[in-house]
């Protein structure tokens, strides 16, 4: 059985987030913004079935999808571009693939101990944040 995600996920530690933005041409003003704020993260799991919603004082992201079945995601908020998203299990991981204009983009979830990682990926750029569980 695949890892229980559910939870509220509150941001501990950040790497290399600044430069996944520049990645993605988020604009300076709103780059120093976005690595200033604290997310969290409420994740709700039903199986297959996840809605990932990222909560901060400057703009908050839903992202229901289930995994094995390809979306289209409009990244209202973050970077809106439009993109082909496909999350699948690599074991207990969550890794989603997103094609569109930016190459080698998407991200992996997984949890060790009461920690929630996410790595961000964008052309050669890896960002990987650490969560770590509220309730």
């Amino acid at each position: 059985m695949p890892a229980d995600y559910n939870g509220r996920w509150v941001l501990e530690t950040s790497n290399k987030f600044e430069d996944y933005l520049k990645a993605l041409n988020i604009d300076f003003a709103t780059r120093k913004i976005a690595i200033s704020l604290s997310q969290t993260k409420v994740v709700t799991q039903e199986g297959d079935k996840f809605e990932f919603k990222t909560l901060s004082t400057l703009r908050n992201y839903e992202l229901p999808f289930t995994v094995g079945v390809e979306f289209e995601e409009y990244t209202k908020g973050l970077d809106n571009r439009t993109v082909k998203s496909l999350v699948v299990w690599e074991g207990d991981k969550l890794v989603c693939t997103q094609e569109g204009e930016k190459a080698n983009r998407g991200w992996k979830h997984w949890i060790e101990d009461d920690k929630l990682y996410l790595e961000l990926t964008c052309e050669d750029v890896v960002c990987t944040q650490v969560f770590k569980k509220k309730q």
